[in-house]
């Protein structure tokens, strides 16, 4: 199918939002942050460097395998195909989803997006009570909500994440998501040479390393909230530790805003680029 008057619109939104991507400019503040974070980092020794982001890894491919197994997630796959058989009765499989209209598979989207949110903001408020076995399971709670909603984002754009590709392609964008914006620009150029020199949808022949030394900002920034939320934890107004809950719901719901806003995008212009290409 051609691209249609509002493919082009969508698209050119998508590059407008890259071109802020690209030019953003980090302040001097973020700059010495950054250059104290791998002054430090780069203290430890180079082996265990790697065993760290291996680890990091690791546990990222087994988590993602687990949550695109689970019957959960199958269960929300079928919701999907649900969805859009509303818009068109022949949808069989998710690679069908990309016979919708752009802005039919962003209302489907958008409804899987807010949850999310939602569970991100319930689960932070959660955590900022302040009890420990909360706080402890707070930063594998909030990687789990983000990695599916990112895997039913790309299953809503017709793309299914059981393939070596589509696998390493979701976990990248999970990354590059995750990253603050200074840094987020080389994660997207390189999904974008990624999804360019592809020549085969099922392989994946680009770099395995998915977490490398700019991500580590966002554990640290989730640790910082911990020790917050610990240090507000007995301040309580009529019994409640309101402060702690406010910080707890708001960080986590920003990281998932975040995470999601990039991930639509992303997978959004993998939709026009597939229909782009088969109408050719």
């Amino acid at each position: 199918m051609p691209l249609t008057e509002r493919d082009r619109s969508v698209f050119k939104e998508i590059q407008e939002w890259e071109n802020q991507l690209l030019n953003y400019e980090a302040n001097d503040l973020q700059l010495a942050y950054e250059k104290y974070l791998h002054r430090t980092f780069s203290l430890l020794p180079e082996k265990i460097q790697k065993q760290f982001f291996t680890v990091i890894d690791s546990w990222l491919f087994h988590l993602h395998g687990m949550i695109q197994s689970s019957q959960m997630q199958q269960d929300a796959k079928e919701r999907i195909l649900d969805s859009g058989r509303v818009f068109l009765k022949e949808v069989e499989k998710i690679e069908d989803m990309r016979q919708l209209e752009i802005d039919q598979l962003h209302y489907i989207a958008g409804q899987l997006i807010a949850r999310h949110r939602l569970y991100s903001l319930v689960q932070g408020g959660l955590a900022g009570t302040g009890g420990k076995m909360l706080l402890g399971m707070d930063i594998p709670t909030l990687t789990i909500i983000n990695l599916r909603v990112v895997q039913l984002i790309a299953m809503t754009y017709g793309f299914e994440v059981n393939t070596p590709f589509e696998m390493m392609t979701s976990l990248k964008v999970f990354h590059t998501a995750c990253l603050p914006q200074r840094l987020q620009k080389q994660g997207w150029l390189e999904l974008k040479q990624e999804l360019e020199l592809m020549e085969n949808p099922y392989f994946y022949e680009g770099k395995e390393e998915i977490t490398d030394i700019t991500w580590i900002e966002q554990p640290l920034q989730q640790l910082l909230k911990a020790m917050v939320i610990t240090q507000f934890r007995h301040k309580l107004i009529q019994g409640v530790p309101l402060l702690g809950i406010a910080i707890g719901a708001g960080v986590n719901y920003q990281l998932t805003r975040k995470v999601t806003s990039f991930a639509e995008k992303y997978y959004q212009l993998r939709y026009l680029y597939e229909k782009e290409e088969f109408s050719k």
